[in-house]
């Protein structure tokens, strides 16, 4: 019998196959690849984020990172810097740094305008990136104020895949309309789990008759959510 237990001879021959595969030049040169587009992004980032950086500094804000405005609301009054440069901004990567910095409670008065004209105005082609990201900064900050706002926007097949998290606010919503939105939806594939999950959460019964079809859906997560509701929801 060996001794040493298998999980360390396998962790130790998994090491040595690193370090071979790490000398072949193919891969060494993959890793310089990958290297050199990471410095290029990150410059590409910065040079495209100077102008708002420089403006957070001016106002006191001596940040490297936009993540680190959303740790903590004592960057509240930075909320309509960040607001401004939104729509100045024109890098995808940015504008979802900002956005992500914006996905926090006390944002909510002085970002969720702006967050939905962006949604607008921001491409179909970003529906599983920059859409999506602010998608879930307004699920964040959603309020029964914005109500029929969301609902057009989730209504709207266009925005794909980017309207889950908009689905998701609806579940939040003290309005009585939302039950008869998300019953709707729950024929629209990119979006049926989540609308799955907010009937769910709002155990709303007038929608049962509709989840029962979907038990045998092909989508094993949409036919959890399904049988979920139906035992949230009862008989």
């Amino acid at each position: 019998m060996s001794a040493f237990p298998r999980s360390n001879r396998m962790k130790t021959m998994a090491d040595e196959w690193q370090q071979q595969r790490e000398q072949e030049p193919a891969h060494r040169d993959q890793m310089q690849e990958q290297e050199k587009q990471r410095i290029a992004a990150a410059k590409e980032w910065n040079e495209a984020a100077a102008p708002l950086m420089a403006e957070l500094v001016s106002s006191g804000y001596d940040v490297k990172s936009l993540d680190l405005l959303a740790r903590s609301d004592a960057y509240k009054d930075a909320v309509p810097i960040l607001v401004k440069w939104l729509p100045k901004i024109t890098n995808s990567r940015v504008k979802e740094s900002i956005v992500r910095a914006l996905s926090v409670s006390w944002a909510r008065l002085g970002a969720v305008t702006a967050l939905l004209t962006e949604y607008r105005n921001t491409p179909d082609s970003e529906n599983r990136g920059l859409k999506w990201a602010i998608g879930n900064a307004l699920e964040v900050l959603a309020s029964d104020k914005i109500f029929d706002d969301i609902v057009e926007l989730v209504q709207d097949k266009r925005h794909g895949i980017a309207r889950q998290m908009l689905v998701v606010a609806l579940g939040k919503m003290k309005n009585p309309k939302a039950v008869d939105v998300l019953i709707c939806l729950l024929d629209d594939d990119d979006v049926v789990g989540h609308a799955l999950a907010c009937l769910k959460k709002l155990k709303a019964k007038q929608a049962r008759t509709h989840i029962v079809r979907l038990i045998n859906h092909p989508n094993a997560w949409v036919r959890k959510q399904a049988k979920q509701a139906l035992d949230k929801i009862g008989s």
